[in-house]
């Protein structure tokens, strides 16, 4: 079992990084791999409706979006984690996941996830209220701890004193890491969802 771990931050082993560090540990502790990729200091453009991902199955930029996506069909859960600017998630990372949730075509029904979000001090329940809709348009059911999840630090290595948010990480992977058992084992006795031909209502 995997899970895949989208770090957004363009500083490597930053605030953000020590959150994902407490869930790694945890991964580890369960059994469940994981590999992490930073994308917060990279060059990702925004998707342009050019559709191209309707016939290719993969978006028309081939960057990081198109690794990742391969990436994330073979994972069983998706942890995507941001700093806060602005009450919202780093721009890289929502051009990263617009450009991947929209031109990967491969079922992601039951895949985990779980958005973690760090801040100075406001803007956390805004931005992991914005991460947590890719999962629930995409049939993914989300990881949830004993708080939003979310850890606070400005300058590096400040979130090392959120001892609460440095447990909320951990809470977090071991609830992640038991839905993804118990959905393996569901899948073995029961098979996903029975799926319906998708309806599209458009109103103008």
């Amino acid at each position: 079992m995997k899970v895949l771990i989208i770090n957004g931050s363009p500083r490597a082993e930053g605030n953000t990084s020590i959150a994902i560090g407490e869930m790694e540990k945890i991964f580890i502790e369960e059994g469940i791999e994981t590999e992490t990729v930073q994308i917060g200091h990279k060059d990702i453009r925004g998707c342009i409706a050019c559709h191209h991902c309707d016939a290719a199955g993969k978006c028309v930029f081939d960057d990081a979006v198109n690794e990742i996506a391969e990436k994330f069909e073979k994972a069983d859960g998706l942890v995507v984690a941001s700093p806060v600017y602005y009450a919202s998630a780093n721009a890289t990372l929502i051009a990263l996941l617009d450009r991947l949730f929209y031109s990967s075509h491969f079922d992601k029904t039951m895949k985990v996830g779980a958005s973690v979000v760090c801040a100075r001090r406001g803007g956390c329940s805004a931005t992991f209220d914005e991460l947590n809709k890719y999962f629930t348009i995409s049939n993914m059911p989300i990881a949830s701890s004993q708080y939003w999840n979310s850890i606070h630090g400005r300058d590096k290595g400040e979130a090392e004193m959120d001892e609460e948010g440095k447990q909320t990480m951990r809470v977090l992977a071991r609830n992640m890491s038991f839905l993804i058992k118990s959905i393996s084992l569901g899948k073995k006795a029961f098979g996903l969802p029975k799926t319906e031909t998708h309806v599209w209502t458009h109103f103008i």
